[in-house]
Formats: C-alpha cells, sequence, structure tokens
C-alpha cells in the first residue's frame, strides 16, 4: 500500500499530478483544487490510495489525512467508486460532507457529477455516524423532528430507492418495533435498520 508520496511536480492536468519520487513519475489523481494550486517543480506531499483492479493500478491523492479517510469511507458506499468519490471531495469540503450526513441531506450529493439519486440517499445513509460533526450547543436541526414524522421519512427513503410503499411501510413498521429508542429517534439509523433487512434495493414490478 502507497499511504503517501513526496516529491517533485513534473506535470500538471486538471484532474492529476505526476509526482517524481527517487526518479519515478507516479501519475496522481486529485482534485481540480490541489491540480489549480501545483506548479511544475513544486515539492508536494499527497496522502493517498492505491486502488488495485484487474487492469490498473490508480494513486488517488489528497492534500490531507482527513480527505484520504473520508474518500475511503465513500469507495465503502454501495454504487461509488474511487472516481465519484474523488469527485464527491472535488464539490465538497469534509465539513460540508459530514454537515450533510449529519442533517440526512443528499442534496449536495446529488449535484456531483456521476451521483443519482439512490447512490446519494445510500452515501447519507451508510455513513450516518461515521463522520464525527460538532454543532453548536442549543442548535436544532435534524435531531429535533418529531418521532412520529421519522418513521414516515424512512418510508419515503426507501419508496425513493426503489420499494413499493406497502413493502416499505411494513418493513418500518417491524424494524421500529424491535429498536431501541435512540434508532427509532433517528431517522438514518432507522433507515439503516430496516435497509438491513430489506436486503439491496431494487425495482418493484409495477403492473398496469
Amino acid at each position: 500500500m502507497i499511504s503517501s508520496v513526496r516529491g517533485t511536480a513534473v506535470h500538471v492536468d486538471a484532474d492529476a499530478v505526476v509526482v517524481e519520487v527517487g526518479g519515478v513519475g507516479l501519475h496522481v489523481a486529485v482534485t481540480p483544487q490541489i491540480a489549480r494550486t501545483t506548479h511544475p517543480g513544486d515539492t508536494v506531499t499527497l496522502h493517498t490510495s492505491l486502488i488495485v483492479r484487474e487492469d490498473a493500478l490508480s494513486l488517488f491523492g489528497f492534500a490531507s489525512r482527513e480527505e484520504l479517510v473520508v474518500f475511503g469511507q465513500l469507495l465503502g458506499v454501495t454504487g461509488v467508486g474511487p472516481k465519484s468519490a474523488l469527485g464527491v471531495l472535488a464539490t465538497l469540503t469534509v465539513p460540508q460532507i459530514a454537515d450533510a450526513v449529519s442533517a440526512d441531506d443528499d442534496a449536495p450529493f446529488r449535484r456531483v457529477s456521476g451521483i443519482g439519486p439512490k447512490t446519494a440517499k445510500l452515501i447519507v445513509v451508510q455513513l450516518a455516524g461515521k463522520i464525527a460533526v460538532t454543532r453548536p450547543s442549543g442548535s436544532g436541526g435534524a435531531d429535533a423532528a418529531p418521532s412520529a414524522a421519522i418513521p414516515a421519512q424512512v418510508v419515503q427513503a426507501l419508496v425513493g430507492l426503489g420499494w413499493s410503499e406497502r413493502v416499505a411501510v411494513e418493513a418500518v413498521e417491524n424494524v421500529a418495533a424491535d429498536a431501541p429508542e435512540s434508532d427509532r429517534s433517528s431517522v438514518p439509523a432507522l433507515l439503516r435498520l430496516t435497509l438491513t433487512t430489506l436486503g439491496p434495493a431494487r425495482k418493484e414490478t409495477v403492473s398496469g
């Protein structure tokens, strides 16, 4: 595993930097922000992730360890590949990602090229609780939503992911009946538990 590289930038593209390390030029895919601030001859240090495929070895580089960690977390989301994960970090900062996940708001992710509505929702669901967010004391937000509205929001999310409303309602009711209060009072937690019981998302066949 190549976890970081430090060397001289010998070539810079809009989305990649070639870094010479010990006489070897490493092609590292980066965000446009890094590419814009890097010039040939600069000494650069990048935190990297090596993605191994059958036909290629690809390096992805980031300015901070925090970005690298979030990149790895994004790769763990169903339907998110390395290019899409890099696109998220090119569009949103780590605090913006954390705030969107904490607020159960998939809109920022839908604005990322290559991320569709279902994948955006899955990012919010599967990263819930994994990215710490420091909120001002006394602030409101999603946690202040009435408990009666939480199952309805989960049902709506499941319908958006492809299940029929009948299946979604039944699944949410069954899961909520056995879930602890902490999970019943959180949209991301209840949605995550319900998805675990339903399995992979699928489109219901609609007749007529």
